[in-house]
């Protein structure tokens, strides 16, 4: 498996590109959160067999390129029930709020709900779905062996915020501690924004969840 990241539109949002190909087969992959601006995005995945858009949640700088990579790559779109309405709307999704930074941004409705527990069989590997609520009421993760997409749940001495709406601040040290500080150590951890860091380094150094 290869986890490739771009820094997509003006707030630097990690997107991700995960592949893998067998010797003599095509190469597949699945999208996690394509931001705005998804130029170098599209430019990689020209020939790869995307398989699915995967969002942690809905708002506009993780959505931001949804229809564009939607179109090109003609695969569905996999979201939790409780932003699905997000997506079409750009009050729900932050956009008006942000006008300064992005024009009001709506996307077609997605295929695919989401629900903690589930699990995802795409290009050949198994993604466990967990709703990690409090940055957003329908944040998930996604958890493939020791590699956990977190969104904007968990970062690098750092944790999501929680002042804008459906954010909630007891949510979010709930998820972290009772579900993200329960996996392994060794979890490597892809951010919404910023670096990877690891589970283990989070428990040990993150100011905000001590």
């Amino acid at each position: 498996m290869k986890i490739e990241s771009f820094s997509l539109g003006p707030l630097q949002t990690n997107c991700y590109l995960i592949t893998t190909s067998e010797p003599g087969a095509d190469e597949h992959g699945i999208i996690i959160d394509p931001g705005m601006n998804p130029k170098k995005l599209l430019d990689r995945i020209q020939g790869v067999h995307i398989e699915a858009i995967l969002l942690t949640h809905a708002h506009f700088d993780h959505m931001g390129g949804v229809d564009e990579v939607r179109k090109a790559a003609n695969c569905p779109v996999y979201i939790h029930d409780l932003e699905a309405d997000w997506l079409t709307d750009p009050r729900k999704n932050g956009s008006m709020r942000w006008q300064d930074v992005t024009p009001p941004l709506a996307t077609d409705p997605a295929e695919y709900a989401l629900a903690e527990g589930q699990t995802l069989h795409m290009i050949g590997h198994t993604f466990q779905v967990m709703h990690t609520p409090g940055h957003s009421p329908g944040s998930v993760s996604f958890l493939c062996g020791e590699h956990l997409f977190s969104g904007d749940v968990l970062f690098k001495l750092g944790v999501g915020r929680t002042d804008l709406p459906g954010g909630r601040e007891r949510d979010l040290y709930d998820t972290i501690k009772n579900k993200l500080y329960k996996l392994s150590p060794d979890t490597i951890v892809y951010p919404g924004h910023g670096g990877r860091t690891k589970i283990g380094f989070e428990m040990a150094n993150n100011p905000h969840t001590g």
